[in-house]
């Protein structure tokens, strides 16, 4: 086997004995790096640590991702303006606060037959919410419901903090 030292220099290739016995002489431990290897190679490090220092930096790498949540909002093909204007600040709130929104139209019973009216309401949502959103996905019939979902926009995301700036 090829064996590299603590301080990433190669030793040789050397008998399993001689590694170990070299290993135990540093009071390190004997790792295989690369089994596929032609011949394999070996690492003399301190196994402990290694793994410790892997955990943290994969909780470092967990902690600085950006897990986007989806939210929803559901309306109905009947639903009165008031309850529209209602469920659409909700909407508005949630894209400000960079959110992706599923906007989901609920069919019932017979409401299937006029689904263009489900249709001309998510067109709706979408051109009102065109100055601080974008249509992710056009609306798409699944099931009994007709959704699409709207991510926040990125020149909505920068104006909204600029227009609060100078209101104040």
């Amino acid at each position: 086997m090829r064996l590299i030292d603590d301080q990433n220099n190669q030793l040789g290739v050397l008998s399993l004995d001689a590694a170990l016995r070299i290993a135990n002489e540093k009071g390190l431990d004997l790792v295989e790096v690369a089994p596929q290897a032609s011949p394999p190679v070996c690492r003399l490090m301190d196994y402990g640590r290694f793994k410790f220092e892997t955990v943290k930096r994969e909780k470092d790498q967990r902690r600085k991702q950006n897990v986007i949540k989806l939210k929803e909002m559901k309306l109905r093909p009947k639903v009165a303006e008031h309850d529209f204007q209602t469920k659409f600040k909700g909407l508005k709130q949630f894209l400000e606060a960079g959110e992706k929104v599923k906007v989901t139209i609920m069919f019932r019973g017979r409401e299937m037959v006029h689904q263009d009216i489900g249709r001309k309401i998510l067109n709706r949502v979408a051109d009102d919410a065109r100055t601080f959103a974008v249509v992710e996905r056009q609306p798409l019939l699944e099931g009994k419901n007709l959704f699409m979902i709207l991510a926040p926009s990125r020149q909505g995301a920068a104006a909204a903090p600029k227009e609060s700036a100078t209101s104040a």
